[in-house]
């Protein structure tokens, strides 16, 4: 059964509050040292980039304000250059602008009983 962009948005909003979960309580040196956290939080990044390559143009057209090239970016970034990932720049995304993004995502993602 093929997926639609409810689906995709839905996956960006689950995998962006996991990794703002993932790095609650949680410092900089911290995450810098816990390989655990950092897979975890690159893992969810990875699925918010995926899904975003799937959302229609059309959805993207309608929602501007989403940096939708720029989380393909970071997405293609940490997985076709996995041996140089920059942990401060994934660090400042997920304490940064992951909040904008979950809250950006909630208000277009069609609610359980839309569907």
């Amino acid at each position: 059964m093929p997926r639609d962009d409810g689906a995709y948005l839905m996956d960006m909003l689950l995998a962006a509050q996991d990794a703002a979960r993932f790095a609650t309580e949680l410092t900089f040196p911290q995450f810098e040292k816990s390989r655990l956290h950092q897979y975890a939080i690159l893992k969810a990044i990875e699925v918010i980039g995926e899904a975003t390559t799937r959302v229609s143009a059309e959805t993207k057209k309608n929602q501007p304000d989403i940096p939708w090239s720029e989380i393909v970016g970071m997405r293609n970034r940490l997985v076709h250059g996995y041996f140089e990932v920059n942990l401060k720049r994934v660090w400042d995304t997920v304490q940064n602008d992951l909040a904008t993004l979950i809250d950006q995502v909630e208000q277009i993602v069609p609610l359980e009983d839309e569907q």
